[in-house]
C-alpha cells in the first residue's frame, strides 16, 4: 500500500512539475501588468557596434512584432522627424533622463530603447552575429518595465554533406561566403526583433489582452541561432 501511495506521489509531483511553466509573463514582466501602457514609442538604437548601418536597421524593423503584439506604436519616421527637430535623436541623453516630455509631446506611456552591442558579419561567411539589449521605459514612473538581450546568430552556412570530399567542401565555403554577402542585414534585426518580443505581454489591441498572464516566457537573455 505505501509504495502504491509513494509512486501516486511521485506521478503527481511530476506532472506538476511537467505542467508547470519555469516562468510566465506576469512573473517576468510584472510591470508591464501593472502600468498597462498602450502607445509606445521607439528611439533610435544606441549604436555600439563598428556596423554604422546597424543603428537604422534596427529602427526601422522594432515597430512590427510591437505593433503585432496589440500597441499602438507612433511611426518611426515621423517620430524621427520630430526628434531630430527637438535635437532629441541621440537615444543616449534619454537613457536615465525624465521621459514626461515624451508622453506630453507623442501622448507615449512608455519609450522604447534599444542599444547594440555587437552587429559582425563572418569573415569566412558563415553567417552574422548579434548581439543587442532592448528595454522600456515608462514615461510615467521612468521605471523599467521591460528588459531583455537578445544573442542572435543569423546562420548562412550552406550544409555539406560528408560524402562530398575536400572539393565539396570548398564549393560550400565558397557557397557561404557569397550567401552572407548577399544577405539582408536587416533579415538579422528582423529575427532579434522577433524573438525578444516573441513573449511580451499582449497590448490592448490584440485579442488576448490581459489573458496572457500564465502563458509561458523564455528567459531574461536569450541565445538563439537562426538558420536561413
Amino acid at each position: 500500500m505505501k509504495k502504491i501511495l509513494y509512486v501516486t506521489l511521485a506521478l503527481c509531483l511530476l506532472l506538476t512539475s511537467c505542467g508547470t511553466p519555469k516562468y510566465t509573463r506576469s512573473s517576468q514582466y510584472a510591470k508591464m501588468f501593472e502600468e498597462k501602457p498602450v502607445t509606445l514609442l521607439i528611439m533610435p538604437p544606441i549604436n555600439n557596434s563598428s556596423t554604422v548601418e546597424a543603428k537604422e536597421l534596427l529602427y526601422t524593423s522594432i515597430s512590427r512584432p510591437l505593433a503585432e503584439a496589440g500597441y499602438y506604436v507612433i511611426s518611426p519616421l515621423m517620430a524621427m522627424d520630430i526628434l531630430k527637430a527637438e535635437s532629441a535623436y541621440d537615444a543616449e541623453l534619454f537613457v536615465e533622463a525624465p521621459l514626461d516630455k515624451f508622453a506630453k509631446y507623442f501622448g507615449a506611456d512608455a519609450v522604447v530603447f534599444s542599444e547594440i552591442k555587437t552587429w559582425t558579419k563572418s569573415v569566412i561567411g558563415s553567417g552574422i552575429s548579434t548581439n543587442i539589449r532592448y528595454f522600456i521605459r515608462s514615461t510615467k514612473t521612468g521605471d523599467i518595465i521591460f528588459d531583455r538581450t537578445c544573442n542572435l546568430f543569423l546562420d548562412l552556412a550552406y550544409t555539406t554533406n560528408s560524402n562530398e570530399g575536400w572539393a565539396g567542401l570548398l564549393v560550400n565555403l565558397a557557397a557561404s561566403v557569397i550567401k552572407t554577402a548577399v544577405t539582408e542585414p536587416i533579415e538579422a534585426a528582423r529575427a532579434a526583433n522577433y524573438y525578444i518580443f516573441q513573449d511580451i505581454p499582449y497590448g490592448k489591441f490584440h485579442p488576448e489582452y490581459q489573458m496572457d498572464m500564465d502563458y509561458e516566457a523564455a528567459e531574461k537573455d536569450i541565445s538563439t541561432t537562426v538558420k536561413r
